[in-house]
């Protein structure tokens, strides 16, 4: 089921289909705050009202003109605009194909170093999300050379690549702020592990390194971005017995996957990120989302069947 559905990501005329019906738009609406910006500060606020920190995506990627590039861009710059004057604690996470890598890197950087900038103004780190495999290395390449003068800059990796262990020296020397995620893109068993028993594992190896005392020494602040009760359970076990302060690591959910958990784990003392994702460009996202966990699919086709 999780390989049909990566398949399907890759099927954009589905998505249109999906947006022309009523049931799989209010089920999209799960997962996905809305189209317009607006739609995500809505739910930014309320997040921030229920005692929880945030992240925010305009979901696109592999933009294939500069205009695309720009008005992404612009999009992220008014959304800290927004979160400056709101003063939600939130943070903008975007993705380096949506700001024109794919077109030219210098035009890239540049549209990244805009939106630093204004974070920086507003008080905020930039998470620069990992894609496919295929850009791991021009993304840690570009994150090792930009991360020195700008120590608000986060990156991510994937658990489920068997090159990240490497990844995660490179950026643990960097003394980096790490998001580590499970993957969610279609890869290769030569790249990345088929077998979720083999990610999972290799998940709770990483995570172990981070909450190394070496690489907390060295300034590495990580973000475990997971739905998983067990690696959770893992994560807050480890900071326990190695004494480490809750804030110097956080916990880290997507929009509509297990919001059961929030207040579980904001009243045990977790530092806990939502990251809320809005935009046109939702398709390839929301199928991702159910390649991770095919249940959701079940509800919605049930649901579709008793009406």
């Amino acid at each position: 089921m999780r390989r049909l559905l990566l398949r399907l990501a890759d099927r954009p005329r589905i998505g249109a289909t999906m947006d022309r019906l009523a049931l799989t738009r209010r089920f999209v609406r799960r997962f996905v705050a809305g189209r317009e910006a607006g739609d995500a500060l809505a739910v930014l606020g309320a997040l921030d009202e229920s005692g929880l920190t945030s992240a925010v995506t305009c979901l696109g990627e592999n933009v294939g003109v500069p205009a695309d590039a720009e008005r992404a861009t612009v999009t992220y710059l008014g959304l800290l605009e927004a979160i400056g004057q709101r003063k939600l604690r939130t943070t903008p996470s975007l993705k380096l194909t949506h700001l024109g890598l794919d077109l030219d890197e210098g035009l890239c950087v540049g549209n990244l170093m805009r939106v630093v900038a204004r974070a920086g103004e507003v008080g905020t780190r930039v998470w620069i999300d990992m894609e496919s495999s295929r850009y791991t290395e021009r993304t840690l390449d570009l994150y090792a050379r930009l991360r020195p003068a700008h120590p608000q800059l986060g990156c991510v990796v994937q658990a489920y690549l068997r090159r990240t262990p490497g990844d995660v020296e490179r950026l643990i020397a960097l003394g980096a702020t790490v998001r580590l995620c499970k993957g969610a893109y279609r890869e290769p068993a030569a790249l990345a592990y088929p077998d979720k028993r083999d990610v999972d594992a290799s998940y709770a190896r990483l995570a172990e390194r981070l909450l190394d005392p070496d690489a907390l020494a060295r300034g590495v602040y990580p973000g475990f971005a997971t739905h998983d009760e067990r690696l959770q359970r893992h994560v807050r076990r480890l900071a326990a017995e190695r004494g480490i302060a809750a804030d110097r690591f956080e916990i880290q959910m997507l929009y509509g996957i297990r919001p059961d958990l929030h207040a579980r784990l904001r009243d045990a003392g977790v530092a806990l990120r939502v990251l809320v994702p809005f935009g046109e460009d939702w398709y390839g996202y929301f199928m991702r989302r159910l390649a991770e966990r095919p249940a959701n699919l079940l509800f919605l086709l049930r649901h579709a069947a008793r009406r």
